[in-house]
């Protein structure tokens, strides 16, 4: 697999302006040899690993990229495959974009809310007849501007989707997890506004209440208000994917790189996770938030609603985007993760830079972020690179104590194992890396800015990431 992926990336043919431009195709090249982990040890050598070596490593057969740069797409190109054996990836090769369906989805709230069909804090229980949220809380009611916003206090993070030749519910029974839906219903456990939770639940109850008050079709709704008016032709929230169109997708691959039984699965929950896409009709998606949120665009937006969708609520998150930094610094992003495909869109909202990767396997999150790296060091940018962290020995306690399997709730569950005097993970059954320690105590690793604290008895424990604050404790 490590040679066809290689034979892919040497024939995959570059873009037309880098073919002319011999600078730019240098930067290719060097983004292409220059894929960097999350986190890099202090004094250490830095870490470079190569793009046919890492989709090989990690079993992603195809990976597609696109680089904004000083306001426009200044590349895009695609490596690998669609699936092994079959046609070569390109920059048109459409991918599901799991959850960066959610900004796109916002877009269109935040459209509705401008013409008048909805309110931002309006109760959302107000603009629904056969189906309410579940909210027994008696704690107020739940806005739009909390469920885009993720701070409405409702469940499910997210959803598996299904497989080929399962039955597929209505979004009705999704949002009760009734039969068949194979996921909980939806309903409200915090109090809303009070805190961030991520939900993938509150952004289908933001789907029915988008499709029942416009009285359209969701994918239909999304077509006319955001995909078209962007210029997004290669674009699409159709559940399942049209049969003219798979033959231009990129098939899903599990975390061994093995073909997901029966192709992409569907996913009845659009709002949330349904959207068919490419890193090119992405990165136009982010150059008009840049655009309009500076007044130089209204294709959709006004530059007052975009600068609202920028503005944080709780933990760092607008309406739609995860949001870091300020000034010059400050960038809007989104992972997406689906059955199959992982992928991440980070931009700029001054600087008129970013990049969109979108990849086919389960452990091409690994590999997004690697690139994302390697395209910030090599374009300068002033943030999105590895993170510097020293590393001290571990200690007796901790190779004495901390071995064992954990479990997270809604999560999954890790391992770690003791290899000498040293610690490893596996945060996946067939991924298992070393586990270092801060001088603060603190575990890490360095293939995700991530680090776990122990409590006193060292069986539980604090996982912390961006976007991510969970607890865990040893299996009994």
């Amino acid at each position: 697999m490590k040679n066809r992926l290689a034979l892919s990336l040497l024939f995959c043919t570059l873009p037309a302006l880098a073919a002319d431009d011999p600078a730019l195709a240098g930067r290719i090249a060097a983004i292409e040899a220059g894929l960097q982990p999350a986190v890099a040890l202090q004094g250490a050598a830095p870490v470079r690993l190569k793009l046919a070596e890492e989709m090989a490593r990690l079993g992603v057969p195809g990976v597609s990229i696109a680089v904004i740069h000083a306001g426009d797409i200044e590349w895009a190109k695609g490596y690998g495959v669609v699936t092994p054996g079959g046609a070569a990836v390109t920059p048109a090769t459409l991918f599901q974009a799991g959850s960066i369906s959610k900004p796109v989805t916002a877009v269109g709230a935040l459209k509705l809310v401008e013409n008048g069909t909805l309110a931002l804090d309006r109760d959302i229980n107000s603009y629904t007849t056969y189906w309410k949220l579940p909210n027994n809380l008696g704690n107020g009611p739940v806005t739009l501007r909390q469920l885009l916003s993720h701070t409405a206090g409702t469940t499910v993070h997210g959803f598996p989707g299904y497989a080929a030749g399962a039955k597929v519910p209505t979004l009705v029974q999704v949002l009760n997890g009734a039969a068949p839906a194979n996921s909980r219903g939806v309903h409200v456990t915090t109090r809303p506004g009070t805190k961030w939770r991520y939900s993938g639940g509150g952004y289908e109850v933001v789907q029915y209440v988008m499709a029942e008050r416009s009285r359209q079709d969701f994918a239909a709704l999304l077509q006319a208000t955001v995909l078209q008016p962007l210029g997004m032709g290669d674009s699409t929230f159709v559940q399942p994917l049209p049969a003219a169109l798979l033959s231009r997708a990129a098939l899903p691959h599990d975390g061994k790189g093995k073909p997901v039984a029966g192709g992409p699965h569907t996913y009845p929950e659009q709002a949330a996770a349904g959207l068919w896409t490419t890193p090119s009709d992405l990165a136009r998606f982010a150059i008009e938030i840049k655009r309009s949120a500076a007044g130089q665009s209204n294709k959709v937006l006004s530059q007052s609603m975009t600068q609202l969708m920028l503005a944080p609520v709780l933990e760092n998150f607008g309406l739609g985007w995860r949001l870091d930094g300020d000034g010059q610094a400050q960038s809007f992003s989104h992972g997406g993760a689906n059955a199959g495909y992982q992928n991440m869109l980070v931009a700029y909202t001054e600087r008129g830079d970013g990049v969109v990767v979108m990849t086919n396997g389960d452990r091409g999150g690994d590999l997004a972020g690697e690139v994302v790296r390697a395209v910030a060091t090599e374009y300068n940018w002033p943030s999105q690179r590895a993170k510097v962290r020293p590393a001290v020995a571990t200690s007796a306690a901790a190779l004495a104590a901390l071995p064992g399997k954990y479990t997270i709730d809604g999560l999954g569950d890790f391992t770690i194992a003791r290899r000498g005097d040293t610690l490893t993970i596996a945060l996946r059954e067939d991924a298992v890396e070393p586990l270092y320690a801060a001088p603060d105590g603190a575990l890490f690793v360095t293939s995700m800015d991530a680090e776990l604290r122990f409590g006193a008895t060292n069986d539980r424990g604090r996982l912390t990431a961006p976007g991510l604050d969970t607890t865990f404790e040893k299996a009994k």
